[in-house]
């Protein structure tokens, strides 16, 4: 399970100020449960001269741009330079970092998203961590709840991994790009430096510096 660890799946752990957490775990989706103490515990200790703490449990930095039709609920960290656009919505356990864009009615909810995360149209992001530079294209989500309510597996290849969690949405790694209009299931880890074809339904693990087609259908870069 070396490839689904947090040192394999992102290459860039300085590019988020929750490194502890990754440090002081194994897998990325058992962080999960621990964005929101952090964010409760790190937004204290965040400079006054660079971040406002406009409502109780919310440290926006004052870099960012702010959409006045945006909602924002906390525990929230919006770091430096990220754009939130008109009808977005924040709603919880969300440590957004530098240099993000959440756009026009995406929705974020108990995720860390890295520096350089790109959600611009109409994506829903919940119980996921997003790599350094990761890009959802128009309409994708991540799909955090099997339809039977059961706890959520890994899948890679033939070896189920348990999480004991009923709530993962998607762990991308660093530079990963999802395609238009796709469907990431509960639980989908796709590697570092994938690209996801648009239109796709994704399920368990896919390696590093693929091009995922459809289920069967992976090709690895060149």
């Amino acid at each position: 399970m070396k490839e689904l660890t947090n040192q394999s799946l992102f290459l860039n752990m300085d590019q988020t100020i929750a490194g502890e957490l990754f440090d002081q775990t194994t897998y990325p989706w058992e962080i999960l449960s621990l964005i929101k103490d952090f964010i409760l515990k790190k937004g204290p200790t965040l400079s006054e001269e660079e971040y406002d703490h406009p409502e109780e449990d919310i440290w926006i930095a004052k870099s960012a741009t702010i959409a006045k039709t945006a909602t924002i609920i906390g525990p929230a960290i919006i770091g430096p330079e990220t754009e939130v656009r008109p009808g977005a919505f924040i709603r919880g356990n969300a440590l957004i970092g530098s240099g993000c864009v959440v756009g026009n009615s995406t929705e974020i909810k108990n995720d860390i998203l890295f520096n350089n995360v790109q959600v611009p149209h109409y994506n829903y992001v919940g119980d996921s961590i997003l790599g350094y530079k990761s890009h959802m294209g128009a309409g994708s989500i991540t799909s955090n709840v099997k339809s039977d309510k059961t706890n959520v597996t890994i899948k890679n290849g033939n070896e189920k991994i348990e999480t004991g969690r009923k709530k993962i949405g998607a762990i991308l790694g660093d530079y990963v790009e999802v395609g238009c209009g796709t469907i990431l299931n509960p639980g989908s880890v796709v590697g570092h430096h994938t690209n996801i074809y648009p239109l796709s339904m994704v399920r368990g693990y896919i390696k590093p510096e693929s091009i995922y087609k459809k289920a069967g259908e992976i090709a690895e870069k060149r």
